[in-house]
């Protein structure tokens, strides 16, 4: 599935870097379209802003996001996400240091259809990648987004 797109939602460069060294490590090869604030993810997802004339039929195959975001954070792209019907069916999974009670549970009443607290010990984090990267993006099978059933 090389092909499928996966939208990193990240503020801080160590852990973007972290994140893609751990799926290289894991030869997830797919494309990672990075987005570095809220603002920056919805502009990539509804093709406005810096990515105005992207085409829109070809969404992410899955959203890694982080909710402490400058500009609008996690759960405000979450909730948009959510209420536009181009995007309401797409994958996204909080990947996330919060291992806040209230965080967790506002993600997924939030629409998250996972929420991944961030190993802070660099194995366990590579395990973590791989292990969503096996389940989103070979053993799930995403629903059909708008315009594509």
């Amino acid at each position: 599935m090389k092909d499928e797109v996966i939208l990193l939602v990240e503020d801080n460069p160590d852990d973007e870097a972290l994140t893609l060294r751990a799926l290289k490590q894991n030869q997830i090869l797919n494309q990672v379209v990075v987005a570095h604030d809220g603002v920056e993810a919805l502009h990539y997802l509804f093709a406005e802003g810096a990515h105005a004339g992207r085409d829109t039929q070809e969404m992410p195959h899955v959203v890694l996001l982080d909710l402490k975001l400058p500009k609008l954070d996690g759960f405000e792209v979450l909730r948009r996400i959510r209420s536009d019907p181009r995007t309401r069916r797409l994958p996204v999974v909080i990947l996330t240091t919060s291992k806040e009670e209230q965080d967790l549970i506002k993600g997924y009443e939030s629409g998250a259809n996972s929420y991944v607290p961030k190993p802070v010990e660099f194995g366990e984090f590579v395990n973590a990648v791989k292990q969503l990267g096996l389940y989103w993006l070979l053993l799930n099978q995403n629903a059909p987004l708008p315009g594509r059933m």
